[in-house]
């Protein structure tokens, strides 16, 4: 019988070895990260003049990212996040609209190859890229989260269409141009694959963005520009909405969208102003609306900030308008 003395170094020997293995791996994927963030605002709010007041998630998540260097220029790489409601708990709904419910990895899952010739993606994605070069780019207060994010913007391709099952190419920069295009796979669906295109320019103080999208005859097509002046930066975007389809029960999309938005930085402080104003869809009466926000954020580090905002919706309808006033936090990870 092998003495207990003998049984237990051989034990502390084989854990040893287990431990040295497991560093050894994670040292090869040490280029896995974990990232996330939890952003929080209480609010008053009047919903069509009832008044409450609300502790509101502003699209909080967490997230797991990593890359692999395979050599020769190229990388693999993985993105897999888990969106949820910070005043909650409770996982949030996915953006896309074929599984709108019961996704863990609810916001994005997934992997993909870049090299000199860009990067190609296969997976679920949370936004489409022509939203990223237009609405994302000038909602420059809060990240277009939260109650005070942009109301009017209208992608097709990711509000109709959802972008799970998707193929996505993005160019590497030729000057600081950019164009990226994302096609959803069409599966078991009985309408038209979604599709959005983007492209983007970057020059100095002056950034440029032009979107389209479409899903089944709807389509959008917008331009951005934004310019620092120094501490200011002014932009904007226009966006032209059009299309039908009776699969969706859409008659008729045709309608314009414009916003302005406006930040000024002076030390850690932020002030920031934006409007937008969307005409009526198609031929039905009364559907145009406007928004307007103002806001300061307070950034007591690179990762977190504190902020407040007023934001209010104006529509044609009666009971129909909305606004709050919002303090909150952010903090990312």
């Amino acid at each position: 019988m092998i003495p207990r003395e003998n049984r237990l170094m051989k034990r502390t020997i084989l854990i040893a070895a287990v431990a040295a293995f497991g560093a050894g791996a994670a040292m090869a994927q040490n280029n896995v990260t974990i990232y996330g963030r939890i952003n929080t605002t209480v609010e008053r709010q009047d919903i069509g003049g009832e008044k409450t007041t609300a502790l509101v998630n502003n699209a909080s998540r967490i997230g797991v990212r990593g890359t692999e260097d395979i050599g020769g220029g190229l990388k693999a790489h993985f993105v897999l996040e888990h969106g949820f409601d910070s005043d909650t708990g409770a996982q949030t709904s996915s953006p896309s609209s074929r599984y709108p419910q019961g996704q863990f990895w609810n916001r994005e899952a997934t992997v993909g190859l870049s090299g000199g010739f860009g990067t190609v993606r296969l997976g679920q994605m949370p936004s489409s890229e022509a939203y990223f070069a237009i609405a994302d780019y000038v909602s420059l207060h809060n990240h277009d989260t939260g109650t005070s994010a942009d109301a009017l913007y209208l992608p097709t391709a990711l509000v109709f269409g959802g972008l799970d099952s998707t193929v996505a190419y993005t160019s590497p920069s030729f000057g600081g141009a950019t164009f990226a295009i994302q096609y959803g796979l069409k599966e078991n669906s009985k309408v038209d694959s979604p599709i959005s295109i983007a492209a983007n320019y970057d020059r100095d103080a002056l950034h440029l963005g032009l979107g389209f999208e479409d899903f089944d005859g709807l389509q959008s097509l917008a331009v951005r520009a934004l310019y620092e002046f120094g501490a200011l930066t002014v932009g904007g975007y226009y966006e032209h909405n059009s299309g039908s389809s009776a699969a969706l029960g859409v008659s008729s999309l045709d309608r314009d969208n414009f916003r302005l938005a406006a930040m000024y930085v002076m030390g850690s402080s932020e002030f920031h102003a934006n409007m937008g104003v969307a005409g009526d869809v198609g031929d039905v009466p009364d559907t145009g609306q406007k928004q307007f926000t103002l806001a300061y954020n307070y950034n007591l580090s690179k990762r977190t900030k504190l902020y407040a905002f007023y934001t209010k919706i104006d529509t044609d309808v009666s009971g129909a308008d909305f606004s709050s006033i919002a303090t909150g936090v952010r903090h990312n990870f």
